[in-house]
């Protein structure tokens, strides 16, 4: 897809498309003072007849963080992961089954900083019909499936707000058939969008 990276994003502030959840916030709001840890995402985009749909799931509600919300398969980049692609493939079976041998990587999103101090890279693949899934429920309570041209139809790129610790915060949401995808997962669709189906792209920086 024309717009992503080809190469995984160096992971540092000082990276000029670094996106996060301070794009909407203020960026005085974070505790820099908090240690980074580093984390992959897998944006699956499954390849069907009718087009291309986005895999997402629905995290386990017993979870101690974020349970509930809606995520793209993925997690903390292990000093085992062969760098952020490895992390994200491997998280995509342990949550939800997908074979890796499905999944073609074809570039990299923005690298996303949360409030909570993670930043994540977003690797993006397309996934070959055929695969069959098996979610962990320790971890995932559902899978499902949205088609791509809704998440990249700007008029669904929703504002939101919410009081958090006693601050108004802001973000991007994307309602979908009974599922609230917000936060740090609709910024990185958001910044798919942008890469990839808004004005042409700019010349590849990475």
């Amino acid at each position: 897809m024309a717009g992503l990276r080809r190469q995984p994003p160096a992971l540092d502030r000082t990276d000029a498309a670094l996106n996060g959840d301070f794009r909407l916030n203020d960026p005085n709001d974070i505790d820099v003072d908090k240690a980074i840890r580093e984390a992959a995402v897998l944006v699956p985009l499954v390849e069907h007849e009718d087009g291309i749909h986005v895999l997402l799931t629905e995290r386990s509600g017993d979870l101690s963080s974020h349970a509930g919300q809606v995520a793209f398969p993925g997690g903390r980049i292990d000093p085992e992961d062969d760098g952020p692609v490895d992390a994200a493939l491997r998280e995509a079976e342990e949550e939800v089954g997908l074979d890796r041998a499905h999944v073609d990587v074809v570039g990299f999103l923005d690298p996303y900083e949360t409030g909570t101090r993670f930043r994540v890279v977003p690797v993006v693949g397309f996934v070959r019909p055929g695969f069959e899934l098996t979610l962990n429920p320790a971890e995932v309570d559902e899978a499902f499936e949205v088609p791509l041209a809704f998440l990249m139809d700007p008029d669904n790129h929703e504002r939101h707000s919410a009081t958090w610790q006693g601050k108004r915060r802001h973000f991007y949401a994307m309602p979908y058939d009974g599922h609230y995808i917000w936060g740090a997962t609709a910024g990185m669709i958001v910044n798919l969008y942008e890469r990839c189906f808004a004005a042409a792209p700019e010349t590849e920086d990475a």
